[in-house]
């Protein structure tokens, strides 16, 4: 059983999209969505929710009012202005706390204590294509890559449970803690970039933190002949870099027809151009890896 990811530089290249088409054509996988700050698969996949979990992440500080004396110290060392004075009492606005503890520790009354916070929620759930786990963020929340270890942890379990062959996960975009998340213990990862300056840049940034986690890279080019030039550059680089172009994209308004119906362009479109390269170069990932083993 493999855990695969696919992730991108950035948001808007069309990650999600070229996940819910492999979710139709790989057989035997739990699905995952790892991008709990600002998760769409579901829009796409149509998840129905089998049970609901809450998430929480660190912890955020309250005043017990009895015991405080109101010496303002709290307020003052807070560099998050999370401590205001409401109606006389000190109250402690969550959204804002971090969960730094400095008011915990600095409180000389002990007036102050360290909570559980409700950060979120995790989900299981049933697709057409197959059972799929994912989360969402409450607004303003953080310790998304805490939540993404959770995620992940229950795709496992389900593939195992269920002897999946894979585990395919829609991952977070950028470079940030939530793709930190994803991408560790991995093996294999497909990127999908755009052929723009900007791309590149992102595309850079991303396979170094991919070789920092020993993760092999497998890159699609979407929309490639929007700019010809600038795929040639990226095909070159990521050559360079010792990676593999699994595929390239183009563009067909198609895509953005399916989108707008909510499904996945290899089912609302099967014939189309762009279906066929998902075809293809999903064909071409899985001969890799199993030529690999």
């Amino acid at each position: 059983m493999l855990e695969l990811a696919v992730v991108s530089g950035k948001g808007g290249t069309g990650k999600t999209t070229l996940t819910a088409s492999l979710a139709v054509i790989i057989k035997n996988k739990v699905l995952a969505d790892a991008d709990v700050d600002a998760p769409d698969l579901h829009l796409l996949l149509k998840p129905k929710k089998e049970t609901e979990n809450p998430f929480y992440g660190m912890k955020k500080a309250r005043i017990i009012q009895d015991k405080c004396t109101k010496c303002d110290i709290c307020r003052q060392i807070c560099r998050f202005d999370a401590i205001d004075i409401v109606r006389g009492n000190y109250i402690v606005d969550e959204v804002a706390c971090d969960g730094c503890k400095l008011c915990f520790r600095k409180c000389p009354d002990r007036a102050i204590v360290m909570e559980d916070s409700l950060s979120g929620y995790w989900y299981v759930s049933r697709t057409e294509y197959g059972p799929m786990v994912h989360g969402i963020l409450e607004v303003g929340e953080e310790n998304s890559g805490k939540l993404v270890t959770i995620i992940r942890k229950q795709a496992m379990f389900l593939a195992q449970k269920n002897n999946a062959d894979y585990v395919l996960m829609d991952g977070p975009p950028g470079i940030g803690c939530p793709v930190n998340s994803t991408l560790t213990g991995l093996k294999y990862a497909i990127v999908i970039t755009e052929p723009t300056q900007s791309g590149l840049l992102d595309l850079a940034r991303l396979l170094d933190l991919m070789e920092h986690f020993g993760v092999f890279p497998f890159v699609v080019i979407n929309k490639y002949d929007l700019s010809k030039e600038k795929t040639e550059e990226i095909r070159n680089y990521v050559m360079e870099r010792g990676g593999k172009i699994a595929g390239m994209l183009p563009f067909e308004e198609v895509v953005v027809e399916a989108l707008s119906k909510g499904e996945p362009v290899v089912k609302y479109a099967t014939s189309s151009r762009v279906s066929r390269e998902i075809q293809k170069i999903w064909q071409y990932v899985e001969g890799e890896i199993k030529g690999d083993a």
